[in-house]
This record gives C-alpha cells, structure tokens and sequence, in this order.
C-alpha cells in the first residue's frame, strides 16, 4: 500500500502536523504512525476509517482508488 503511505504523509503535512501530535489525535504511537508512513506497517480497517474521518477525504482516496 505504498500509495497509502505518501497520502498519508501528505495530508499530515498538509495540515502541519507533527507525527507525535498526529499520533495522539489518532491514538496511536508516534512510531506506528512512522511506520505508516514509510509502508513498514499497514492500518487496520478500523484505522483506515479513523484516518479518512479525521482528513475528511474517503478511504479510496487514502488506497489511491480514486483522486481527492
């Protein structure tokens, strides 16, 4: 899910957030977040929706199903 990975670091820059405060906001830790950005790990379903939710944006965007 490489494409996951460079959206979602995207959008958190987008939004000048920090991976920590990030992290927080999403309940996790800064290295989970860390490893979802550099296509170490992949989230969950559940987080997959967290994500979009929190980005406003749809969990195709976030798997590069369809364009923002």
């Amino acid at each position: 899910m490489k494409i996951f990975a460079t959206r979602f670091r995207e959008l958190r820059k987008e939004k000048e957030l920090s991976q920590v405060a990030l992290a927080q906001v999403l309940g996790i830790s800064q290295k989970t977040l860390s490893d979802y950005e550099r296509n170490y790990y992949e989230p969950t379903q559940e987080m997959l929706v967290k994500i979009a939710r929190y980005f406003g944006v749809t969990v195709g965007y976030l798997l590069g199903e369809e364009d923002y």
